[in-house]
């Protein structure tokens, strides 16, 4: 892939006009955080339907909102484990939904289910106001974001072997090998600076892990646009398409991350 310095301005540019609004929701937790989600479920679930469905996207947009809406609220009341099995009753009522409209249940059940779980587990990560749960949800996001914008800034200067052609012909070895390294890195420092009751040695596995599920998710979502026939989810954020193209990876990193802190719940707290 050519490097396209225009390109990675404009992704710098949308990300740094993005960026504060989410700094300050994760910051704030609480009702805060619950906004920035309910928002970005609105969203999402606009994108999901328009590569979808796009012949009949108000009416898959709303299904697939609804359920994303009622998971997400029933995991920021109750715990985690009720709200997954909501998850499953609403993607199951999404289907149904939208096969009485005639169209593809599956569709809309797999959006619910696809983006409902990374909203749900962020929800759990963040734990209101609690120090720890802003460094969990913290370290997802620098994680993600790091190795996705490492990736894609190797990838374009050095180029090389493609990873997966068949699906995403842009992204590369080198690309694929920076992105891990830039990941591996962060969690390292995140558990260095931050109180998330893990050494740093247990950081670098956890950045490698959730740099590696990056990557896997920004490949999954380049495999759905292949199915449905698209090049972006949107068009919402200049340079980087819509915000299902920017958080693909990090909704795969998230499940990594919420196991990390699941785990060192479960032993006590202990890094190692």
């Amino acid at each position: 892939m050519a490097f396209r310095a225009g390109d990675i301005g404009l992704r710098a540019a949308s990300a740094f006009v993005l960026a504060p609004a989410a700094v300050v929701a994760i910051w704030a937790g609480g009702y805060w955080f619950l906004a920035l989600m309910l928002l970005a479920c609105a969203l999402l679930a606009v994108e999901w339907a328009m590569m979808s469905a796009s012949a009949a996207w108000r009416l898959m947009a709303g299904a697939v909102a609804f359920g994303l809406i009622a998971s997400v609220i029933s995991a920021y009341v109750e715990q985690l484990s009720l709200a997954l099995v909501m998850l499953v009753f609403c993607a199951a009522a999404a289907g149904l939904f939208a096969r009485s409209r005639g169209q593809e249940a599956l569709d809309a059940a797999y959006g619910v289910l696809y983006l409902g779980w990374p909203a749900i587990l962020l929800i759990w990560l963040r734990d209101g106001s609690s120090e720890s749960g802003l460094a969990w949800t913290v370290s997802a996001f620098i994680i993600a974001w790091s190795s996705d914008s490492l990736a894609y800034l190797v990838g374009s200067l050095l180029g090389g072997p493609k990873l997966w052609p068949r699906f995403s012909p842009n992204k590369t070895w080198s690309g694929f090998i920076g992105g891990l390294a830039a990941g591996t890195v962060a969690g390292v420092l995140l558990a260095t600076f931050l109180d998330m009751g893990i050494n740093p040695g247990w950081g670098a596995l956890l950045g490698f892990a959730a740099a590696l599920a990056t990557m896997a998710g920004d490949l999954w979502e380049s495999a759905l646009k292949r199915r449905y026939g698209v090049k972006d989810a949107g068009k919402l954020i200049p340079g980087h398409g819509g915000l299902l193209d920017r958080v693909d990876g990090l909704m795969f990193a998230v499940v990594i991350v919420a196991l990390a802190r699941l785990l060192v719940i479960t032993v006590g707290g202990q890094g190692g």
